[in-house]
């Protein structure tokens, strides 16, 4: 009965995994159903529209590419999960009917920052209104009685300038640009942080 189980919960965990190879649903709003996936060898995004023939269209190399990267369904289209050990991103993607291509539309992410969960936090962006909104922590090392503290920096929420992506010209560097924004943001928001509790 044991093995049974056990066998029934590997078999489980493997058709888990192979659902999220392949992901099909209607993405371009015209009843038919489209795919979306991603190219194990080429490393790539692959989505064929019925509206454009089912032809390929495809990413730039998401060369970071992992068994924890997988196409996931989100409400209005699908989205790039991409999960490492102690931090992941989701990139969401939107078929644009006025401009007949899909859009990279919003990020999300999130960390558990080190040991002392210094870094942990998480954060979303809009990339068509540009809003961002981020919730992170830094560890303070000399408070309470320097035995250390957690603290919460105050929510984030500011704009961010995004120029349009669509799938042909998404790649890592997507995700990374957007990072590089973030670090300077969150980075003076820390500061601002440290600053007032310096005060008390």
């Amino acid at each position: 009965m044991k093995k049974l189980l056990m066998l029934m919960i590997m078999l489980g965990a493997y058709i888990s995994v192979f659902g999220q190879e392949k992901l099909v649903k209607d993405l371009d709003f015209d009843g038919k159903k489209d795919t979306v996936y991603i190219d194990q060898k080429a490393l790539q995004i692959v989505c064929r529209l019925s509206t454009q023939t089912f032809k390929k269209l495809r990413s730039k190399t998401i060369e970071m590419s992992s068994d924890n990267t997988y196409i996931k369904s989100t409400k209005n289209g699908f989205e790039l999960r991409n999960n490492w050990m102690r931090a992941g991103y989701a990139c969401q993607f939107r078929y644009e009917k006025g401009e007949k291509r899909i859009r990279l539309i919003g990020i999300t992410e999130y960390a558990f920052g080190n040991a002392a969960n210094d870094g942990s936090g998480e954060a979303s962006a809009n990339l068509l209104t540009g809003d961002y909104i981020g919730n992170w922590h830094y560890f303070d090392h000399l408070a309470n009685n320097e035995n250390g503290e957690l603290v919460k920096i105050p929510t984030i929420k500011t704009k961010m300038k995004f120029s349009k992506i669509y799938l042909e010209q998404f790649s890592e560097e997507s995700y990374f640009s957007y990072q590089t924004q973030l670090e300077d943001i969150v980075e003076k928001h820390k500061t601002a942080e440290k600053n007032r509790r310096a005060k008390k």
